[in-house]
């Protein structure tokens, strides 16, 4: 598309201005493509990125074992990511013993989905593969399948319940789990022991495992640091990503390491973690946080960074959902509306805070109501 959005403000480094952005193949230009969309009473914004979500869960399985097109779950899901102005997003799937949508079955199929759409989306959506440290047997399994799909970017687990299991008390939540990956609680029990009782040599196994992505080039994680003990470990591993770390030591040790901190933006909007974890919103304030991410929920990226505006400013804010994701991830092309950069942007209505026009590569993945109207 070629075009000259007027009348709307304009998100810049000093802020909101009124200005023209022009259009031209799929990028910002300098030169006035001669087609005015007046977007009057509206603010345009860059793309949505966002660095981790497994809200598409909803999309290929709408009830469990209600899993049958894998292809037609994803359209429906960059269906929402756009409806949600996210232009580019990272599907964080599961490894784990969890068993159901979190096994290393259902890994491979949706490996295997997301690999025959490549291409068919406007969004781009990029995946993570999230792995559970204590699953020494499948090592090997697991390298082999970021291999095969080119997976960009992994993040290391450890979901075990060890303080029960250390104790030899039955771990919570063991019956759900054993039925969600079809073991009887007995069998569960005794899997979740066996991987607690070589604890000993995840160390050396992880170390191995780390040097082998790395060459690869791919983005190291680590999921739920609990203290700055968890962080060092991470950080010897390469990681340079803390997901969620789950307290303000562990968020502090990783910002002053230089690694990148990551948290919820559903922890924003709510007012704080559903679990009791640190809370986003004073770690964004501190400029601990790099980068929000949807976690389980696409609309609280737009609806954290609203809520944080009023107290850190809509640049730095929106730059925790734009171009704070785009340096993480190493995407030079994207996170700001400057001239040469992808035409990833977002069309907000300010009272509503109601997305009205998403675009990724200059194209239309979302257009609804009166900006559709101007646009068509």
């Amino acid at each position: 598309m070629q075009c000259d959005l007027t009348g709307a403000q304009i998100l810049r480094p000093g802020g909101l201005v009124p200005d023209v952005v022009s259009l031209s193949d799929g990028v910002f230009v300098e030169t006035p493509q001669n087609r005015r969309i007046d977007l009057s009473g509206y603010w345009v914004l860059p793309g949505i990125i966002d660095l981790h979500g497994d809200g598409f869960e909803r999309h290929l399985a709408p009830r469990r074992g209600a899993v049958r097109n894998l292809g037609a779950g994803l359209v429906a899901t960059e269906a929402e990511l756009a409806a949600n102005g996210i232009t580019t997003a990272v599907l964080a799937q599961f490894y784990s013993w969890e068993g159901g949508m979190r096994s290393p079955e259902f890994a491979l199929a949706f490996l295997s989905a997301w690999s025959d759409m490549a291409g068919h989306f406007d969004t781009d959506l990029s995946v993570q593969l999230r792995f559970e440290t204590h699953m020494l047997d499948h090592y090997t399994r697991f390298y082999d399948l970021v291999c095969r799909f080119q997976v960009p970017y992994v993040v290391f687990n450890d979901h075990l319940p060890h303080r029960s299991l250390a104790a030899g008390k039955k771990p919570p939540r063991l019956t759900g789990q054993a039925l969600k990956s079809g073991r009887n609680p007995q069998e569960h029990l005794h899997l979740l022991a066996e991987m607690h009782s070589r604890s000993s040599e995840v160390p050396a196994a992880l170390q191995g495992l780390a040097r082998r992505l790395q060459a690869r080039e791919t983005l190291l994680g680590s999921h739920d640091d609990a203290d700055a003990a968890a962080d060092a470990l991470a950080r010897g591993l390469g990681a340079i990503v803390s997901e969620f770390p789950e307290t303000e030591a562990a968020a502090e040790a990783a910002a002053t390491t230089q690694r990148s901190v990551v948290l919820g933006a559903p922890n924003v909007v709510r007012g704080g973690s559903h679990n009791g974890n640190v809370s986003a919103a004073d770690m964004a304030r501190r400029k601990l946080c790099c980068a929000l991410a949807s976690d389980y929920h696409y609309p609280s990226l737009r609806f954290a960074a609203l809520a944080l505006a009023e107290d850190i400013g809509l640049t730095r804010a929106w730059g925790l959902i734009s171009s704070g994701p785009a340096r993480i991830l190493g995407l030079s092309d994207r996170g700001a509306l400057e001239i040469g950069m992808r035409g990833d942007f977002v069309v907000l209505d300010p009272d509503s805070q109601r997305v009205m026009a998403t675009f990724a590569k200059g194209r239309p993945s979302y257009l609804t109501g009166a900006v559709a109207e101007r646009f068509l």
